[in-house]
């Protein structure tokens, strides 16, 4: 925990880009008015987590999620951040599946090229594949002479049968 109050404050740097995203160009703030703007955040940040955890309790868990923090707004009757808050957790959660397929695409590139890369690999790949098919190959072969074999069996056994049964 925070050992001065200080300590609970927002970076400096953070809260005067918002203020500067927030008014209008040409307007300046003093640093008294930044510094009270910082602890208020701080202060609804604290507000809100706190909230937040108390959701987090009632469902018997240590982890505050999303849902939890919605419900602290609807609950401190911030209603209006709601659909806002919402969108941008949509926006971030899209964010992050785009993320994931692009990871997974960088890591399929990554292995065509290293296979590309490495021509071992590669020729050992393809030997183990000719080597199958010649295997392949082989029984087949091996296959086909059987059957001709069975196949002239049959027929000697046919003709045997005949001249038996011409002799009868």
């Amino acid at each position: 925990m925070a050992e001065r109050p200080e300590d609970l404050n927002l970076p400096n740097a953070v809260i005067t880009r918002i203020i500067k995203e927030a008014l209008p160009d040409g307007v300046n703030v003093s640093k008294e008015a930044r510094s009270a703007i910082s602890r208020a955040a701080s202060v609804f940040v604290l507000y809100a987590t706190s909230c937040a955890n108390n959701f987090a309790r009632k469902g018997k868990r240590k982890t505050l999620n999303a849902g939890d923090v919605i419900s602290a707004m609807e609950e401190m009757e911030f209603q209006r951040f709601v659909g806002p808050l919402k969108e941008s957790l949509e926006a971030y959660r899209n964010e992050q599946k785009g993320k994931r397929g692009v990871t997974e695409l960088k890591k399929k590139d990554r292995e065509k090229k290293e296979d590309a890369e490495d021509p071992d690999k590669n020729r050992e790949e393809e030997e183990e594949n000719e080597e199958e098919g010649e295997r392949m190959e082989e029984e087949e072969e091996e296959e086909q002479q059987q059957n001709e074999e069975e196949e002239e069996e049959e027929e000697d056994e046919q003709r045997r049968n005949e001249e038996e049964e011409g002799e009868s």
